[in-house]
């Protein structure tokens, strides 16, 4: 596969990883449906690379279907799907207001992680009519995990859960779908300039970076969608998780 023939969608694009993901491959030659919540940043940022934009909630699966059918009436075909869609709580199990809210649990389970397999699952059912290329290569899928999967901190007991479910599909999603020649693969980044860390005073974001044995610097989201580029370009990866974090093992 090629990013210049490359038709992806990418879940969660109209910022962070996301639309760093989107940019990258546009620059490179490839089509780009962005797949987000934010209409507004969602269709700036498709105008701006010459993309497309569909309102989408990733749990929905009529919501869900109906943006892959969209993708597929405006690029023709989807050969990628990245998924960037997720969201973040700090709540500890049992904090100085009682027990961690089930609700913000399964909230977090459900987008985090049944929001990816249920992209995955319906963008498996286009990518499988695709022709096959000269070695069987139908489709990628890209899945977004986290460091957290691995060394989940305090309050993060619902992203680390959601994060480690990403992790735990990879190799039998990519089994399951090896038959019609779709390849899954996931990236865990570490500590990245995303636009919830941007927030963040400039001292914070020093001192997180300070943790990062080499290079000390907090991850640009251009090199996750770099990564994401050779993913879909380099044809022999696949049901494996790659860590993009500089050495990071949290503590």
């Amino acid at each position: 596969m090629k990013l210049s023939t490359t038709a992806a969608i990418i879940t969660g694009g109209a910022s962070g990883l996301g639309e760093a993901t989107a940019r990258y491959f546009t620059a490179n030659g490839a089509q780009v449906t962005l797949l987000d919540r934010d209409v507004e940043r969602g269709k700036a940022v498709a105008s701006e690379i010459g993309g497309y934009f569909v309102e989408t909630n990733v749990t929905d699966e009529d919501s869900v279907q109906a943006a892959i059918e969209f993708a597929k009436s405006k690029m023709g075909k989807i050969t990628a799907t990245i998924n960037c869609a997720g969201i973040a709580s700090g709540i500890k199990t049992v904090g100085r207001d009682g027990p961690h809210p089930l609700d913000a649990f399964q909230r977090t389970i459900e987008v985090n992680l049944v929001g990816s397999f249920n992209v995955a699952r319906l963008a498996s059912v286009a990518m499988a009519e695709n022709e096959p290329e000269s070695d069987g290569a139908r489709g990628v899928i890209i899945n977004t995990a986290s460091v957290a999967a691995f060394e989940g901190q305090k309050g993060q007991v619902a992203y680390s859960a959601s994060k480690g479910g990403v992790v735990g599909m990879t190799l039998p999603m990519a089994r399951d779908l090896a038959s019609v020649g779709i390849r899954v693969m996931t990236i865990a980044p570490g500590i990245f300039m995303t636009p919830m860390l941007a927030g963040l005073p400039k001292d914070v974001q020093a001192e997180l970076a300070a943790d990062v044995p080499n290079p000390v610097r907090l991850g640009d989201p251009s090199e996750y969608g770099k990564l994401a580029g050779s993913i879909v370009e380099i044809g022999y990866l696949n049901g494996e998780v790659i860590r993009i974090d500089g050495a990071l093992r949290m503590r």
